[in-house]
């Protein structure tokens, strides 16, 4: 059980609780992908308040990300189809890595939104019906999401994975029909009969004309079945609109309390309070279902903010690396980032794939005695990265959280707790992490004061002691 009792009233700074760098971290670890040095000053002069409300305005109103120049080619348009479309995919990988580094709230919220509408490319392949799913994730993680399930589900890429291109008056298909109810806006059996979901699928044929491969999926009136159709207990000649609208307007109640659940588990706890998304849920319909307010409320509240949020979720395989690039600083580029994704999917979460429809689980399914090794071993790679190419810029690390401390405890202690969420349990599992960062620098040399961060030495120290404090169960967690 959760021991989080904090109320989902603004969370308003006490001596006892104050407006800190931890909590800013945790903010920026659970809504985004870690931060800087910089953006804790920054964050510190505000309300918190003001804050998570810049925030999430700043993430509202950035635009979109450019349209890379193939975004509308078909089939016709490739010479070799099968090597570009390959060299366009890590071209979108990269365009999402980095966005996940240089704008990191939004790319966050795409993220979950590709985890919640699913699809997986491997079903579909196609470049721009990839970059098609990739920019309405974006367009829509922040607005309406009535719209946003109207949006998704004519992507081809969602028609394609869901099977809605082969579902005709002569052939219906149920699939997309059920996932629309069972995954994306109620919930297992919740709300929805099979009746439902039959006369649900009737209404949502018609969407079968491919006349290439890329091409955009168009709207066949021969395919269309125009009987009367009785969903959630209403009588008509429903269309595609015509579901959406019928389902928020009857079972708008489960659709909210659905989706804040699900932003609940994500955002603060596995452990659901169900007095909280029941005022998440209230907001949201008030709202007319937009987005924004929700999670303005959520990341405001004394809830999000309680010591006991902080540090109790189990890190994603994107979450590891992604945070400790932004809060270590360290130099990223687009081969790296290519070899992000794969080292990723090594470890269980590949970008565009995740393992079925309903998604992946996260917290405890990302730990296991294969994967933990391979984030060890991905750092590993990272680091030592770091030290052929940007050496200096683990000094620089050092020196921009110690300052001019030559306490290699203190230094230790600073360097921890900046990467740990509740950093360490006692001062003996300091003790140890200092020891391991004095590495082979002999005793002596920090009795007298003579050793410092300028040394020569230090590059490697910092290196060692990043490599010990990855390996941390406590590094684990956000």
């Amino acid at each position: 059980m959760s021991c989080n009792s904090g109320s989902i009233n603004e969370f308003v700074p006490t001596p006892s609780n104050p407006w800190n760098k931890r909590r800013i971290q945790h903010f920026y670890k659970r809504a985004g992908f870690g931060t800087n040095t910089n953006e804790i000053e920054q964050a510190l002069v505000l309300a918190p308040s003001n804050f998570v409300e810049n925030t999430i305005n700043e993430a509202v109103n950035s635009p979109s990300v450019s349209p890379p120049s193939w975004f509308e080619m078909v089939e016709s348009d490739y010479t070799n189809i099968d090597e570009q479309m390959q060299e366009q995919h890590k071209e979108l990988y990269v365009i999402w890595g980095k966005e996940m580094l240089e704008n990191p709230i939004r790319g966050r919220f795409t993220l979950f939104w590709s985890n919640h509408f699913v699809t997986r490319l491997e079903d579909y392949w196609c470049s721009s019906w990839m970059y098609n799913y990739y920019s309405i994730l974006q367009q829509y993680a922040f607005g309406n999401f009535k719209e946003f399930v109207k949006a998704i589900g004519l992507s081809p890429a969602m028609l394609i994975f869901l099977n809605g291109y082969q579902n005709s008056a002569t052939e219906p298909n149920e699939n997309y029909a059920r996932e629309l109810y069972e995954l994306f806006t109620l919930g297992v059996n919740n709300g929805y009969t099979q009746n439902d979901i039959v006369e649900t699928a009737k209404a949502l044929t018609g969407y079968t004309a491919i006349n290439e491969y890329c091409a955009p999926i168009g709207f066949d009136i021969n395919d269309f079945d125009n009987s009367s159709k009785t969903i959630f207990g209403k009588t008509g000649d429903w269309g595609y609109n015509d579901v959406i609208n019928i389902l928020f307007e009857e079972r708008g109640n489960e659709v909210a309390t659905f989706i804040c659940e699900k932003l609940y588990k994500y955002f603060v706890s596995p452990e659901v309070d169900s007095t909280i998304v029941s005022k998440l849920a209230t907001t949201f319909v008030a709202n007319n279902f937009e987005l924004a307010p929700v999670y303005k409320q959520l990341f405001k509240s004394e809830h999000f903010f309680d010591d006991n949020a902080i540090g109790i979720v189990i890190k994603s395989p994107f979450d590891v690396l992604n945070i400790y690039f932004r809060e270590t600083g360290f130099a990223t580029n687009a081969e790296l980032l290519l070899n992000v994704i794969w080292l990723t999917s090594e470890i269980g979460q590949t970008l565009f794939e995740p393992i079925d429809v309903a998604g992946w689980q996260g917290n405890h399914d990302w730990i296991n005695s294969s994967t933990l090794v391979g984030r060890w071993n991905a750092f590993e790679y990272y680091l030592w990265w770091i030290w052929e190419n940007h050496n200096g810029s683990l000094r620089d690390f050092a020196v921009n959280l110690a300052g001019e401390s030559n306490d290699p405890s203190i230094i230790t202690k600073i360097i921890v707790d900046h990467l740990l969420p509740n950093g360490l349990q006692t001062e003996t599992d300091y003790g140890i992490a200092t020891d391991v960062f004095k590495d082979q620098v002999p005793q002596n040399y920090f009795d007298n004061g003579t050793w410092n961060l300028q040394w020569d030495t230090v590059p490697y120290q910092v290196i060692v002691l990043l490599l010990y404090i990855v390996r941390l169960p406590e590094f684990q967690l956000k």
